[in-house]
């Protein structure tokens, strides 16, 4: 005896096995979509946070054209080994901050003078008669949400 099936039984056979595919490509779609919001909240949180270190790398830049732009920071007054000039308000290192473009900005640091040379070979400058004064500057950037940089840079002036 041979069992006999109608088209109306393959088709119903057939019927669970697309249903069954369905829901596997609608979790597979699912997946794909949640994976692909969580690297989108990802991208942007790395995007966010770039922001923010720009802002204060920016900002510690602007520090560094203040100390460039203000020559009394590393003129003849500072030239005391281990006493460094706070800038942009000297008289309170602590509180000191200049904005930058808008709240969320500032910046602060010190310029202190470490010692004397010769003037470097090559700049121009006789070696009896002129010295080379050394300084190190740090400064500081402030961004949003906290955000800080920090920038250390040495220079020299030359003078008598």
């Amino acid at each position: 005896m041979n069992p006999q099936f109608s088209p109306a039984d393959v088709c119903q056979n057939q019927k669970g096995i697309v249903m069954v595919v369905c829901l596997l490509v609608l979790l597979l779609v699912t997946l794909l979509g949640v994976m692909s919001v969580r690297t989108s909240q990802d991208d942007l949180q790395i995007t966010a946070n770039n922001q923010l270190y720009n802002k204060s790398f920016y900002a510690a830049e602007a520090a560094k054209a203040y100390v460039r732009n203000n020559p009394d920071l590393y003129g003849s007054q500072n030239i005391t080994t281990g006493n460094p000039v706070y800038f942009p308000n000297a008289s309170d290192p602590a509180a000191s901050q200049m904005i930058v473009s808008n709240a969320a900005e500032s910046f602060n640091g010190e310029v202190e003078y470490l010692n004397s040379s010769t003037p470097p070979r090559g700049s121009g400058y006789q070696v009896g008669k002129f010295r080379s004064h050394i300084y190190q500057m740090t400064c500081r950037g402030h961004g949003p949400r906290n955000a800080t940089t920090l920038i250390e840079a040495g220079f020299y002036r030359i003078g008598f």
